[in-house]
């Protein structure tokens, strides 16, 4: 290795910093211009239907303060949990051969805690997504 001193890092023959600092610049410069002379030259007529929201083609009716359920972040939070889940059981069955029953009993654990944590969800009644009934109320 050279000593610091010897590296020529601000000259322009050497590629380094500088070079990287020019190139970043020039970049900046030439976005900054590009968006400065579009808004120049850009014509501006705001009408009712520009000023509408786009979305996919669909004209939007009602609030956007829509209130999404619970069950639809319950869901989403068990997809992510399981998800995960079969992510490491995919790696585990290709390094199969390699793990040996190490690797077996380890994997066994993780499915065990698993179902243990499905086990749960369903009986405290996070599967049930249905209207629950409610019982009749006798006096």
């Amino acid at each position: 290795m050279e000593p610091l001193s010897n590296l020529n890092a601000g000259s322009a023959w050497e590629p380094g910093i500088l070079a990287l600092g020019v190139f970043t610049l020039m970049a900046l410069v030439l976005v900054i211009a590009l968006l400065l002379i579009s808004s120049g030259l850009g014509e501006r007529k705001p009408s009712l239907e520009k000023l509408r929201p786009y979305e996919c083609g669909i004209i939007p009716t009602g609030t956007a303060r829509f209130r999404y359920p619970v069950a639809f972040y319950l869901v989403a939070a068990f997809f992510l949990i399981f998800d995960v889940e079969a992510a490491f059981i995919f790696c585990w069955a290709i390094a199969f051969d390699r793990l040996g029953w190490s690797g077996w009993l380890q994997m066994s654990f993780f499915i065990v805690i698993l179902i243990g944590g499905l086990l749960y969800i369903w009986k405290k009644g996070g599967l049930e997504w249905g209207p629950k009934l409610r019982k009749p109320v006798t006096h």
